[in-house]
C-alpha cells in the first residue's frame, strides 16, 4: 500500500495544472497532503480533488515547506524563482516549464525512452518540450529495427499547447467569426480562428522559432544522438487540443519494411497503432485527446528516398506531452506503482 505524499502543484490553475489533479485520480497516485500553488491573480480559486474542494494558495518559499514532490507547471520565470526552493526544502522537483532543459546536470526524460537517465541523486528532472515527447514516444522504437540518421517533422501544433488562455481565445475567435462579431483582443499578431501561422515564438539568428530550436536540442539530448540531424517546421492550427505531426525517418541505410515498422510500433510503449488503409483511419488530434498514448499512422515508405519512411503522429498536449509524462517520471523516481 502506497502511503500519502505531500505534493504540490505549482500552476494548478493553468490547462496543466488542472491535469494533473485528473491523473492524480486515474492513477492512484499516493496523495497524502495537496498543494495548490499559482500566482496572485488566481489565489482563493478553488479546486476539486477526490470530491473535495482545496483552495488556491500563492506560490512562495514558505509553501514549499514540507513538499515532497513539486510538480511545475506555470512557466520558466516561476521555475526559476521557486524550484531552488522546493529544492532546498527537500522535495522532487518535475518541472514542465523550459527552465532547465538545457542544463547538462538536469536529466530531460520520457520514461518509456530514458527513464534511466535519472540518477539516485537527481532531485530535479525536466519534462521535455510537449511536440519533442510526441515525436519521440513514435520514432524512439523505430532505433530497434534500423539507425536513424535524420527526422523530417512538419507540426500541426493545437491551442493547448499555448495554455488555458490560448483554448478560450481560439474559443472566442471562433464565436466571432461565425457570428460576425467585433475579435476579441488577442495577444497574436495574426487571427487564430480558421487560420494556421508560424508558431507563435520568437526567431532565431537561423530563422528558426523557439519551438523548432526547442524540439532540435531536446531530441537529441533523450536520445543521446547529439549528431541526429533534424529540420522542422512548426506551426499552430486552430485545434482545440492535441498535436499532430508529419514525420519522415531517414535511415542510415535502407529503410525497414513497412511490416517491420507496424511490429515494433504495435508493441511499443505509449503508442497506439492507428494506421488502417482500407478504412481510411489514421490518427487525428481528436482521438488523440484525452488519451495518454500516442497514435502513429500513415507508415509508409517514402517513395523519393529508399531510405526513408512517413508517418503521422498525434498526441495530447496537455497528457503525454506535458501532465502525464511528469507522473510517470514521479511514480518512476518514487517507485511508485499504479492502483
Amino acid at each position: 500500500m502506497n502511503t500519502g505524499l505531500s505534493v504540490a502543484i505549482v500552476g494548478a490553475t493553468g490547462a496543466v495544472g488542472k491535469e494533473f489533479l485528473r491523473l492524480f485520480e486515474s492513477r492512484g497516485f499516493p496523495v497524502g497532503k495537496l498543494t495548490l500553488l499559482a500566482s496572485e491573480r488566481s489565489t482563493g480559486k478553488t479546486e476539486i480533488f477526490r470530491g473535495k474542494a482545496y483552495r488556491v494558495e500563492a506560490v512562495s518559499k514558505e509553501a514549499l515547506q514540507g513538499i515532497d514532490v513539486a510538480f511545475f507547471s506555470a512557466g520558466a520565470s516561476r521555475s526559476r524563482e521557486f524550484v531552488p526552493a522546493a529544492l532546498e526544502a527537500g522535495a522532487l522537483v518535475v518541472d514542465n516549464s523550459s527552465a532547465y532543459r538545457t542544463d547538462p546536470a538536469v536529466p530531460l526524460v520520457v520514461p518509456e525512452i530514458n527513464a534511466d537517465a535519472i540518477g539516485p541523486d537527481n532531485r530535479l528532472v525536466a519534462v521535455p518540450n510537449c511536440s519533442a515527447i510526441i515525436l519521440l514516444v513514435a520514432v524512439n522504437p523505430l532505433r530497434k529495427v534500423g539507425t536513424i540518421d535524420r527526422l523530417i517533422v512538419s507540426t500541426y501544433q493545437s491551442a493547448s499547447g499555448g495554455g488555458a488562455a490560448m483554448m478560450r481565445l481560439l474559443e472566442d475567435e471562433t464565436r466571432a467569426v461565425v457570428n460576425g462579431a467585433e475579435l476579441p483582443e488577442s495577444p497574436l499578431n495574426t487571427r487564430y480562428a480558421f487560420n494556421l501561422f508560424s508558431h507563435n515564438t520568437a526567431i532565431n539568428e537561423f530563422g528558426y522559432n523557439e519551438e523548432e530550436a526547442k524540439v532540435i536540442f531536446e531530441s537529441r539530448k533523450i536520445l543521446a544522438m547529439p549528431d541526429l540531424k533534424v529540420n522542422i517546421t512548426c506551426v499552430r492550427v486552430p485545434v482545440l487540443r492535441a498535436h499532430t505531426e508529419s514525420v519522415t525517418v531517414e535511415f542510415a541505410h535502407k529503410a525497414p519494411s513497412i511490416e517491420e515498422i507496424r511490429a515494433v510500433l504495435s508493441t511499443a510503449p505509449g503508442v497506439k497503432l492507428v494506421d488502417d488503409r482500407q478504412a481510411n483511419r489514421f490518427p487525428t488530434p481528436l482521438d488523440a485527446s484525452g488519451q495518454g498514448e500516442v497514435l502513429v499512422g500513415r507508415i509508409r515508405q517514402d517513395l523519393s528516398n529508399p531510405n526513408a519512411i512517413c508517418m503521422l503522429v498525434s498526441g495530447d498536449q496537455l497528457l503525454k506531452g506535458a501532465a502525464l509524462n511528469a507522473v510517470q517520471i514521479a511514480e518512476s523516481v518514487l517507485g511508485v506503482s499504479r492502483v
